[in-house]
């Protein structure tokens, strides 16, 4: 089901992390936090090359992979302090749409079922199908949410003739019952698209998005506080989508549909690990690195830290500490 080390590159793990393998449990035994590889591009409408993003995540550092990353901010390692595991990546097939989305979501649901938290590295956003459901079948359809940071909708019905693709996934999961609508909070969004009738679909199907013109008017900070609270109305969990292109492409210039405008690098990384600490994230997934059209690893390396922001919020979070906006670096503690 899944293999060793990236299909599309150097057979690395995440920053140096041990392995673990999806075909033998016992290797999934204690573990805290696992990232997955899904290397699929398959779904994509503009610019292909997302199939790369695992291995530049990967492995896009600059420093050594000592098994080493504290955090200054929280206080803590997230590579020391969790056990986090680094399964390889799933088979996909950009042939074969419908294969690799079932592969991908079966490795999550083993994942998630083994009491660890799932990582994934995209790949297109037709994997927030899969991995999302895949939480949602161990905690249950509907008590799971999203926070999904994009400029992208991503809830179109068919496009090209096809039901899946990087910009449906979110209509799938609502459609599905994986998710409730109403607990389907989006952050980012931005642009020139979607048209009238997918807003509408939108709005009957209770869904809140922050656009970039609501988050430059009233604050990003007072809309995450919003987005925070009504995902945990409700719901057990919440599963953390991300999007590099929620990030402005001056930032984040490798990715398949770039839309400027958007959040800064340092905006995105703060709100990651806010959510990661604050909330009981199931599950996140970080997708559209593209590094065919990115610049001195530019975008790979955002991708990279997106994680270990993640990472580390939730060793924070496991830890029993607290969100906070800034302290000293010297305090003592």
């Amino acid at each position: 089901m899944a293999r060793y080390g990236p299909m599309f590159g150097p057979d690395i793990t995440f920053l140096g992390i041990d392995r673990c393998d999806m075909s033998d449990p016992a290797s999934l035994r204690g573990a805290e936090i696992v990232v997955l590889g899904a290397p699929f591009d398959g779904g994509t409408s503009h610019r292909p090359g997302t199939r790369f993003g695992p291995s530049a995540m990967r492995g896009t550092d600059y420093k050594p992979h000592d098994g080493t990353r504290p955090h200054l901010a929280l206080r803590t390692d997230a590579l020391r302090d969790v056990d986090v595991r680094d399964a390889g990546d799933v088979e996909c097939f950009s042939g074969d749409i419908e294969t690799s989305i079932r592969r991908v979501e079966d490795a999550v649901h083993t994942v998630t079922a083994a009491g660890a938290v799932p990582v994934v590295l995209g790949g297109d956003h037709t994997i927030a199908l899969p991995d999302v459901t895949g939480v949602a079948r161990h905690y249950g359809f509907g008590r799971v949410s999203v926070l999904h940071f994009d400029a992208h909708a991503d809830t179109g019905d068919i496009a090209f003739g096809a039901l899946h693709g990087h910009g449906q996934p979110m209509r799938r999961l609502i459609e599905s019952g994986a998710v409730r609508g109403d607990r389907f909070v989006q952050l980012g969004l931005r642009g020139y698209w979607p048209e009238p009738e997918t807003l509408g679909w939108m709005a009957r199907q209770e869904m809140r998005c922050y656009e970039m013109s609501e988050i430059l008017d009233r604050g990003l900070n007072t809309c995450v506080r919003e987005a925070s609270a009504l995902a945990m109305d409700d719901c057990d969990a919440v599963f953390l989508s991300i999007d590099v292109d929620v990030v402005d492409p001056g930032m984040a210039p490798g990715t398949g549909t770039p839309e400027p405008g958007g959040m800064t690098s340092r905006e995105l990384l703060d709100t990651v690990r806010r959510v990661c600490v604050e909330l009981p994230v199931a599950g996140v997934d970080v997708v559209e690195v593209a590094p065919p059209y990115d610049h001195a690893d530019i975008t790979a390396l955002l991708g990279n830290r997106v994680v270990l922001e993640a990472l580390s919020g939730i060793a924070a979070r496991r830890q029993g500490g607290t969100w906070q906006p800034a302290r000293p670096l010297l305090d003592g503690r």
